[in-house]
């Protein structure tokens, strides 16, 4: 009896070591595993770059109405249009660059927060904020010929050609068919420390898609493919302090002359609309 005692507490023993033996062992393996791993291949925010940081210069600056809340911006054929906000005080404009003069104005009425615009053919597109309608009017004349509805806030619209791409102030940018306005496709805007939020005004430039992030003197630089953030653009102290003595808000409105390959950016109550070049990081 002691011996079958005995014999059993040594199986116990053995079994015992056996397992211990497996686990230092798959230890082992998994220490080995993520030794060999590179820094941020699981996944996270390590591994992706820091997107460089691009300045700007100066070109020229234009006059811009200092009543204009600025939500979108378009420049075409020698042009700009322009959409502005605020409840009761929300326009689609068409705008003489070299003046800052009104030529031609559409009211939204009172109960409409105007945001973001676009040009698609002989339309022009302008989004309200938390309304959650669209308008479409005819180019030449402004004359309001359909709405539309979206689930989502509306904050920027630009296009690539084809699809109609919208922001809501998250990190999303939405791909719009331009005739049903339905949802075809959705990407999420990140950089190397995640989801890129607050994406406002819209403009598609030579394949990316430049977008104000609200509440930042930066223009995010997005890769249309992925997503990524490619490169950031600092516009900071781009309006002079003489011209903040007066109210003004935040910088918003980017507009890009395809021709000329000009880029344009003003700001909510701003003086001034500024053409500016990128300049590399050196």
């Amino acid at each position: 009896m002691a011996f079958q005692v005995m014999s059993g507490l040594m199986s116990i023993l053995l079994l015992a070591s056996l397992v211990a033996m497996a686990s230092c062992a798959s230890e082992s393996e998994l220490a080995e595993t993520v030794a060999a791993e590179p820094p941020g291949a699981s996944g996270g925010p390590s591994a992706i770059e820091a997107p460089p940081v691009y300045s700007y210069q100066v070109v020229r600056s234009y006059p811009h109405d200092r009543r204009a809340f600025t939500q979108g911006l378009v420049y075409e054929m020698g042009e700009m249009y322009e959409g502005t906000g605020l409840r009761g005080q929300s326009s689609l404009r068409r705008v003489e660059l070299e003046t800052g003069a009104v030529r031609q104005e559409h009211q939204l009425p009172r109960q409409y927060f105007g945001e973001g615009i676009t040009i698609f053919g002989d339309r022009i597109i302008q989004l309200t904020w938390q309304s959650r309608i669209g308008f479409v009017y005819d180019k030449a004349s402004f004359q309001l010929v359909q709405q539309f509805s979206y689930p989502t806030e509306g904050w920027g619209i630009t296009h690539d050609g084809s699809r109609l791409i919208m922001s809501d102030g998250t990190a999303n940018l939405y791909f719009l068919e331009p005739e049903t306005f339905t949802e075809i496709d959705r990407l999420e805007v990140y950089d190397d420390r995640g989801p890129v939020v607050r994406l406002n005004e819209l403009e598609y430039v030579r394949g990316d898609v430049y977008a104000n992030v609200w509440q930042t003197d930066r223009i995010a630089r997005i890769d249309l493919l992925t997503g990524r953030v490619a490169a950031w653009i600092d516009l900071t102290g781009l309006l002079p302090a003489a011209d903040r003595q007066l109210r003004v808000d935040v910088l918003n409105g980017i507009a890009y002359d395809a021709e000329d390959d000009r880029l344009f950016v003003t700001g909510k109550w701003w003086p001034k609309l500024f053409e500016i070049r990128i300049v590399a990081p050196e």
